[in-house]
C-alpha cells in the first residue's frame, strides 16, 4: 500500500507513487558500430522530496553482462516537477528571493494543470556523471509517465548523443521502464529496459 507523506505539496500529488527507493535488473541492446552491446545490469533509483514542489532523483546502474566484472554505467541525478509557468511568488532565478508573497497551492491549482488527454505535464531535468545534461518534457498520466528530451548537453570531450526518450509505469507494484536514445550515429531506438522493486 503507497503511504504519502503529511508534508507532500499538493504538486506532487500526481508524482507521489514514485517515491521511494527502487531496485531490481534489466537488460541493455544497443548497436555500437559493427557490435551489438548487450548483457544484463543492476540499477537503483531513489525518488524523495524535501517539501518542494518537486522530486530529487538519483540512479546508479552497474553493467554485469561480463563474467565476474562489474562496469559502472551511469550515474544521474535530477529534479521531476510539474511543468507549469514561474510566477512572481517563485523564487529565482539563481537566489533571487520572490517578488510577491508566497501563496501556497492547493489540490485545484494542481486540478487546473490536468492536460486534455487526463493527465500533467512534467519537466525532468538530469546531470551525468560524465557531464552529460538532459532537460525531458512529457507528461504524467497515473502510474505512466512518458517523457522525451527537449534539450541534451554534452560536454567537448562526450560522445555523440543527440536525443532521448524514457517511459515508467507502476505495474504489478513494479517500476518499469524503457529507455531509447539516439546515440554514436544511430537513430532513436531501443536502448534499455529495467524491471525495479520497491525496497
Amino acid at each position: 500500500m503507497l503511504e504519502l507523506p503529511a508534508d507532500l505539496p499538493a504538486d506532487l500529488a500526481p508524482l507521489s507513487w514514485l517515491i521511494g527507493v527502487w531496485e531490481g535488473t534489466g537488460v541493455i541492446d544497443y548497436p555500437v558500430g559493427d557490435e551489438r552491446l548487450q548483457g544484463e545490469f543492476v540499477h537503483r533509483v531513489s525518488f524523495s522530496h524535501d517539501g518542494g514542489p518537486f522530486l530529487n532523483y538519483a540512479a546508479t546502474a552497474t553493467f554485469t553482462g561480463e563474467g565476474d566484472v562489474s562496469i559502472p554505467l551511469v550515474a544521474e541525478s535530477g529534479f521531476w516537477r510539474l511543468s507549469r509557468a514561474a510566477g512572481e511568488s517563485d523564487a529565482g532565478p539563481a537566489l533571487l528571493p520572490p517578488t510577491a508573497a508566497v501563496a501556497p497551492r492547493d489540490v485545484h491549482d494542481v486540478e487546473a494543470m490536468r492536460t486534455a488527454t487526463g493527465g500533467f505535464p512534467l519537466e525532468v531535468s538530469l546531470a551525468h556523471a560524465d557531464g552529460t545534461l538532459e532537460l525531458y518534457l512529457g507528461e504524467i498520466n497515473g502510474p505512466r509517465v512518458d517523457i522525451a528530451s527537449d534539450a541534451i548537453v554534452r560536454p567537448a570531450g562526450g560522445k555523440e548523443y543527440a536525443a532521448a526518450s524514457r517511459m515508467y509505469g507502476l505495474v504489478d507494484n513494479h517500476l518499469l521502464w524503457a529507455w531509447d536514445i539516439a546515440a554514436l550515429g544511430t537513430p532513436l531506438r531501443s536502448h534499455a529496459s529495467a524491471r525495479l522493486a520497491r525496497v
